[in-house]
């Protein structure tokens, strides 16, 4: 039987997820020769991901869901089409993919897996009871699953990967600093500052650990010192998330006029680009905010907090300011600093264009991912060649070829 072209498969939550995070990565997998699937819940983006030459396998999963039977279901589910696809290699976004990827991976006997993370979300972030009950679970799962046999495990910042080496979570040699998504720095482009009042952009899932009623009381506050701008938040709820903020709480603040809420909006580039300063002032455990990425890409200065993710986005004093994280009144004077000072905020603004073109643009992430992916599966070939090679007998050339895995029946054969 012909070698197979090697396959690999991406299990994330959502197809929206997907399409704005980890895309560009398949589509890159793809034109490097791979066959890749994706394994998702299909709402509004099932159209583009097969566009792309992707094969998309349905799945209806739920990130809150915490009925036993139904995710026992799911893993066995997840299982099932891993033992029908036989891919060479998975790779599993955020932590309910990790976990039951990584079960499901050891049911179906697939030898290699990629974890990332993607930041620690609201089970790490929140002080709710929810969160409170779910975390030692969470951490007990990851302590388990997160880097079996045969895994690598990619984290998005420097914090994330210290803290899971020295918390025993990962062994330091399976550890992978890929930072974020990455940004296209051709559809984000400096530009200079749009005429009139300084015009400041948050833009996120409206989330109250993003730090947007810090962000809501900081317009207060600018307003009641007389600091004229205007702060617009641009993003939807996240009904499955219980951080969500309500679409009620988020009118009431339109209503008032103390922020505008844009909503769900597919033009962000152009809404940066009539922009003078992006905010993020999130305690979320992010990964690496895109958002931040897009704000460097587009010749924006940030402030964001002193926190894990946006501060390996944003250097202090260089291209944006830090605070301390839940902290109104030190956000309220950073954002006092750039509003009052349009030389900082173009010099900030050159500065993370730099960085963004040179750490972030997203053919960076993208060979820094493939080359992972070589490197698991050239491991892989080189441990089959070892046993159905003599020393006389030279590789076949279908083994030479790194995007090409070995085939499981003929493997079956030798043994």
């Amino acid at each position: 039987m012909n070698a197979q072209r090697a396959h690999i498969l991406y299990f994330v939550t959502e197809d929206w997820f997907f399409c704005s995070h980890f895309i560009e990565r398949a589509i890159a997998a793809r034109q490097a020769g791979y066959q890749v699937s994706v394994l998702t819940r299909v709402r509004d983006h099932g159209e583009r991901i097969r566009a792309e030459g992707l094969t998309l396998i349905p799945l209806e999963i739920h990130r809150k869901g915490l009925n036993p039977f139904r995710e026992l279901s799911t893993i066995l589910e997840v299982a099932r089409i891993y033992r029908r696809q036989r891919p060479d290699l998975v790779h599993h976004f955020a932590l309910k993919p990790i976990i039951y990827g990584t079960l499901a991976s050891w049911l179906a006997r697939i030898r290699h897996c990629v974890n990332a993370p993607v930041g620690m979300g609201f089970i790490f972030s929140s002080s709710s009871r929810l969160a409170r009950l779910i975390r030692p679970i969470m951490q007990l799962s990851l302590r388990a699953l997160l880097n079996p046999p045969g895994s690598r495990v990619v984290f998005e910042n420097a914090d994330d990967l210290a803290e899971s080496i020295k918390g025993g979570l990962v062994r330091p040699k399976a550890a992978v600093l890929i930072r974020g998504a990455g940004v296209d720095i051709l559809s984000f482009r400096p530009c200079p500052e749009p005429e009139g009042a300084p015009k400041v952009v948050l833009v996120a899932r409206m989330l109250w650990e993003k730090g947007i009623g810090e962000f809501v009381e900081a317009a207060r506050r600018l307003r009641a010192r007389d600091i004229e701008a205007h702060l617009l938040l641009v993003g939807a709820p996240d009904p499955e998330n219980p951080a969500a903020i309500p679409v009620a709480q988020l009118q009431v603040w339109a209503e008032e006029n103390v922020v505008e809420w844009w909503g769900q909006r597919s033009d962000v580039a152009e809404i940066l680009a009539n922009s003078h300063i992006v905010c993020l002032p999130s305690y979320y455990r992010e990964g690496l905010p895109k958002a931040l990425l897009e704000a460097l890409a587009a010749g924006r200065p940030v402030v964001a907090t002193d926190a894990p993710g946006c501060r390996e986005a944003v250097r202090h004093g260089d291209n944006g300011l830090l605070v301390p994280e839940r902290d109104p009144e030190a956000l309220t004077q950073a954002l006092a600093t750039l509003i009052n000072d349009p030389a900082l905020r173009r010099r900030m603004g050159a500065s993370g264009r730099r960085r963004a073109e040179t750490e972030f643009a997203s053919p960076l992430v993208c060979e820094a991912t493939l080359a992972l992916y070589r490197e698991l599966l050239t491991d892989e070939k080189h441990a089959t060649l070892s046993t159905s090679t003599g020393p006389d007998r030279p590789p076949s050339v279908a083994a030479a070829d790194p995007l090409v895995a070995p085939d499981p029946a003929r493997s079956n054969r030798q043994s």
